[in-house]
């Protein structure tokens, strides 16, 4: 079991700056993909971005792409999403997730809102 709790969601301006962390506990972390995700009320989940093991290797989604960084310590056992420029539509619930290499991300976190006024 991974265990994966979010954080540093709350209401920040447009073209402002925010910076989630999501904390594992549990199994080995670094052996885990990561994942970001975000969901806006009355919009399906959508993938932001992901980091591999190492950290070498991101995908961020067009949306974010050139705004957005991943990041992750595995000695904190904890993943970093950095948004810079962030837009109305970037509110939504942030979740993080875990996957094995090749296998759905099966671990999920609760979520933290972020909220961007305009």
């Amino acid at each position: 079991q991974v265990q994966l709790v979010e954080s540093g969601g709350g209401l920040v301006q447009a073209g402002g700056s925010l910076r989630l962390s999501c904390a594992a506990s549990g199994r080995t972390f670094s052996g885990y993909v990561m994942g970001w995700f975000r969901q806006a009320p009355g919009k399906e989940r959508e993938q932001v971005g992901s980091i591999n093991w190492s950290g070498g290797n991101t995908y961020y989604a067009g949306s974010v792409k050139g705004r957005s960084s991943i990041s992750r310590d595995n000695a904190k056992n904890t993943v970093y999403l950095q948004m810079n420029s962030v837009k109305p539509e970037d509110t939504a619930v942030y979740y993080c997730a875990a996957a094995r290499v090749g296998y759905p991300y099966q671990y999920w976190g609760q979520g933290t809102q972020v909220t961007v006024s305009s």
